[in-house]
């Protein structure tokens, strides 16, 4: 039995074993784990550890299946009658919507049948499928329904499966095939009984779909506030309005949030209302440097209320012949907030406009186009992945009453993506232009625009890799001392946070090399990666007079889609130019939310975000 496992730890980076419908393309990786097989099926023990922890990372029949549907695979069944509805949850573990004949081992089911409780059938059917028993089958909302599935957390992936009636020929039955999450996320550390944290996030309480986290933190020298709460509750969609409602309650040292939102977006273009509604209470506590005087910090303290709602309409495109009109809408909205500090930094007529006391109004007229194409392997780790395909234009206007007199606003916002031809990629771009305005003269201004290339699964070897670039560009007009850009983390060079890489403009470009591994460690499909990040920040009285800062470095990340726990990042970087950083090059793990890609529906007006 050592020999199997001693064998395990050395070939479990190796991959893992393939589906038969793949056998063909990757026969050498096949015959390897054959061998692998035939060594550990002479015991009970050893044949259960073989299944657990070898089986079809990528499966390429599925990355062959994803790509292929590119039309909608529903239009053959379009205007036919919907007989009955059959809701099938597939476990946990083991089994997967694109190859309904495989089933878990042993282990794999007992985990998912006695810890983890599946979505309630009837949820999923009164608040999650656009379609009903009796309806006309539309090939666009079955679609959509496929979509909106995916998207929630709870949700490994989901497909729908239409198997026409052989005795009624204008009859169909529909199965709609869904894979849960697991619901529990447990975090925590400790020190001491005088130093902790502990947390729990249950995403699909009892089978609900409602999540809920909590999470306490204690330290008892913390002079400020050793005992810290967070508590976030959340019902998805109440009934069949796909209303989101949100309720939190967060005392922590740097934050106090108490807030109530409810939530509804396009979530279709049939989607005719949307809006939203919040209130709440916000106290922040945090340290901010002056552009011009960068080597002192300033404690910024605020306490303040706060009410914004909005309410928007969506119009079928007014050209019904046009290419366009399936998909595209002309929305309008309305925008109303208030917020009212009880406790700021000093304030003047031009000294922290963020932080007056004001009430808005914005209005907006937009055009959205919205499809989406199925892919897997960019953000995921073989998931299916909804890509947004279309264009959005949106102009805003409006006016913002303050302590210090009223001034206007206006700002527009363009936005596109598509796959390239050739298949060259996926292109996405974004500009906003917005400024407030004052006796003639522009306040708190910018411009910004963002590029992202996303190349093609590239084959190599058992599996694939793709190329990430992104650019990005922004410029402050007229901004205050405290208001400024940060060319840091996320924000530009990642795998730092230095609140001397700031300014009023910047410009970013980010690469990244992602290798998708047929490798799997326990279920954790593994991706290796390369980063360069480059980042200009601030010079004077030209961009490119600013130093060059720069980041480079290599990593892996271990996911498992089953599990709702953020990506696990292993990280290595070097530094060139780093302001006060005390060595050029850094080690780090971190767990990394998923990333999507973004929409082209159009929400509430909005302040063309300074970023």
């Amino acid at each position: 039995m050592c020999r199997y496992l001693l064998l395990f730890l050395m070939l479990s980076f190796c991959a893992s074993a393939q589906n038969p419908d793949s056998l063909e393309i990757h026969s050498r990786d096949s015959i390897r784990y054959t061998n692998l097989k035939a060594r550990m099926s002479k015991t009970k023990f050893s044949r259960a550890v073989y299944r657990l922890l070898f089986r079809d990372v990528y499966n390429q029949g599925k990355v062959t299946e994803v790509k292929e549907i590119e039309t909608n695979p529903f239009t053959p069944y379009e205007g036919m009658v919907i007989r009955k509805i059959y809701i099938r949850q597939l476990d946990m573990l083991g089994e997967s919507v694109y190859d309904t004949t495989r089933k878990g081992n042993q282990l794999e089911r007992f985990l998912s049948k006695s810890l983890h409780t599946n979505t309630r059938e009837g949820i999923i059917r009164r608040s999650f499928l656009l379609f009903s028993e009796g309806d006309d089958i539309q090939a666009k909302v079955l679609k959509d329904t496929e979509r909106l599935l995916r998207e929630n957390r709870m949700f490994v992936d989901a497909r729908i499966i239409v198997i026409p009636r052989k005795d009624v020929t204008w009859m169909a039955d529909i199965i709609v095939l869904i894979q849960d999450s697991w619901s529990l996320n447990f975090s925590g550390g400790f020190s001491s009984f005088n130093k902790f944290r502990v947390g729990l996030e249950n995403i699909n309480v009892r089978g609900t779909t409602h999540s809920q986290r909590t999470a306490i933190r204690w330290d008892s020298k913390d002079s400020i506030r050793p005992f810290q709460f967070r508590a976030i509750y959340t019902v998805p969609y109440i009934g069949k309005t796909f209303i989101t409602a949100q309720a939190s309650f967060i005392r922590e040292r740097e934050l106090g949030e108490q807030s109530v939102r409810f939530f509804r977006r396009f979530i279709t273009t049939e989607t005719k209302y949307a809006g939203a509604l919040e209130l709440g209470h916000y106290k922040t506590r945090q340290y901010r440097r002056e552009i011009e005087t960068i080597d002192s910090l300033t404690l910024l303290e605020t306490d303040y209320n706060y009410y914004d709602f909005w309410i928007g309409r969506a119009f079928k495109f007014p050209f019904p012949d046009s290419k366009l009109a399936q998909n595209s809408r002309i929305v309008t909205a309305f925008r109303h907030n208030k917020y009212d500090y009880d406790e700021r930094p000093d304030v003047a007529p031009n000294l922290n406009k963020n932080y007056w006391n004001r009430t808005a109004t914005l209005v907006s007229l937009g055009f959205s186009n919205r499809n989406y194409k199925r892919d897997v392997l960019i953000y995921g780790f073989g998931r299916t992945e909804d890509v947004p395909v279309g264009s959005l234009f949106a102009l805003t206007i409006g006016r913002e009453n303050t302590e210090f007199g009223a001034r206007g606003y206006g700002g527009l916002q363009f936005a596109t993506g598509k796959y390239l031809p050739h298949n060259l990629g996926y292109f996405y771009g974004l500009a906003n232009l917005g400024t407030y305005s004052k006796n003639g003269k522009a306040q708190q201004g910018v411009i910004n625009g963002e590029v992202t290339y996303i190349s093609n699964l590239i084959p190599f070897r058992y599996s694939f890799f793709r190329q990430f670039v992104n650019v990005r560009f922004a410029k402050g007009i007229a901004r205050d001392p405290l208001d400024y850009l940060n060319i840091s983390g996320d924000r530009g060079i990642r795998g730092i946070n230095n609140d001397r890489l700031i300014g009023t403009k910047k410009l970013t470009i980010g690469t990244e090399t992602v290798f998708f591994s047929d490798k799997s460690l326990l279920g954790f499909r593994i991706a290796y990666f390369v980063f360069a990040d480059l980042g200009l920040v601030n010079g004077v009285p030209h961009l490119w007079e600013s130093p060059l800062y720069q980041g480079y470095g290599l990593g892996l990340r271990l996911r498992n889609e089953n599990l709702t726990f953020n990506t696990l990042q292993l990280r290595f970087g070097y530094y060139v130019n780093i302001p006060e950083l005390s060595s050029p090059t850094r080690f780090a793990t971190s767990g990394n939310v998923p990333l999507r890609l973004r929409d082209f529906d159009i929400s509430a007006p909005s302040i063309a975000p300074f970023q």
